[in-house]
């Protein structure tokens, strides 16, 4: 599934490692852990002027053509005013301006009222969050972001099209085999009908992956509080490990492709919310797509089964 080429430093480890299907590749760099970037996690947002607080944002928010906005449990879920994709949704999370500890019935229902955003879009849907300013969140309030465009994202479609002449060279589908593999390392987390692990060649810091049976959205929904009880576990394995902030990516193939695709979640963390405005991105992760990782997917798995 993957290669990996170490080389020892004069002082430390540096492992280069390559996912076979897709080529992405990351270097991973323990020992920079020693540089201690990330700070105590401290942080209160001011909710003055907040355009989604109950207050504001049924009068400065949008509405879907022809009226309304999707009103599920606390949840509320309208287009962005500033798009960055053809179809492009945002989610309140909550009522409340900032949440520390989110129950499932929260997630539940903002995951869903997406889902009911997307289904009519077309194209390749995705669900996105980024918690915390550190992980790009423009506001503190909790939101989520659905995304449909004609092309797939860059990462997914990779995983598409490579999947594909996986699936035409072997016969089977490669996150069938992906499954049998991860399921019998040192990365595999916890799930069954989901299998989330620590990925092997992350894209972010401590990268969890959750890949679902199915591929579209469509047929997502029967998944939906299995996943979103395995988003609340991984959130709090970060939390553990004194990391609050993080980004989370959702990924789906068009409505009616049948190429051995499946829908996976895509979760990392970030540095905490900082006074200094350090980042844990750099030219590598912008500019090369090929991030410098602290932590070992094994060490993650082995530090999970180890704490719960």
């Amino acid at each position: 599934m993957f290669t990996i080429r170490e080389l020892q430093l004069e002082n430390s480890v540096l492992q280069y490692r390559k996912e076979k299907l897709t080529g992405l590749r990351c270097r991973i760099s323990p020992d920079r852990t020693k540089r201690g970037l990330d700070v105590p996690y401290s942080y209160s947002p001011d909710s003055d002027g907040c355009p989604f607080c109950p207050d504001k944002v049924f009068s400065v928010t949008p509405e879907f053509p022809g009226g309304g906005r999707i009103c599920l449990g606390e949840s509320i879920t309208f287009p962005n005013l500033y798009p960055f994709a053809s179809y492009h949704t945002v989610t309140v999370i909550t009522s409340e301006h900032f949440v520390e500890f989110f129950n499932k019935k929260q997630l539940s229902d903002a995951f869903m009222a997406q889902v009911c955003s997307l289904s009519k879009a077309g194209g390749y849907p995705s669900i996105n969050w980024n918690y915390l300013p550190s992980a790009g969140a423009s506001l503190a309030h909790p939101h989520l972001q659905g995304l449909a465009d004609e092309q797939a994202p860059v990462v997914a479609g990779m995983y598409m099209n490579n999947g594909e002449r996986y699936l035409e060279r072997h016969g089977r589908c490669y996150w069938d085999a992906w499954r049998e593999h991860e399921e019998g390392s040192e990365r595999y987390l916890f799930g069954d009908e989901i299998c989330w692990t620590a990925h092997a060649v992350p894209l972010g810091e401590r990268e969890v992956r959750g890949v679902l049976p199915v591929a579209t959205l469509e047929d997502s929904e029967t998944y939906l509080d299995t996943l979103i009880e395995g988003i609340l576990s991984v959130i709090g394995l970060y939390r553990d490990l004194g990391t609050h902030a993080f980004n989370l990516s959702l990924f789906f193939d068009k409505c009616g492709s049948e190429r051995g695709f499946r829908a996976f979640c895509s979760i990392i963390s970030r540095i905490n919310p900082n006074t200094r405005s350090l980042a844990d991105s750099a030219f590598m992760e912008r500019l090369h797509l090929e991030p410098v990782i602290l932590t070992l997917p094994e060490d993650l798995g082995a530090w999970y089964r180890k704490n719960q």
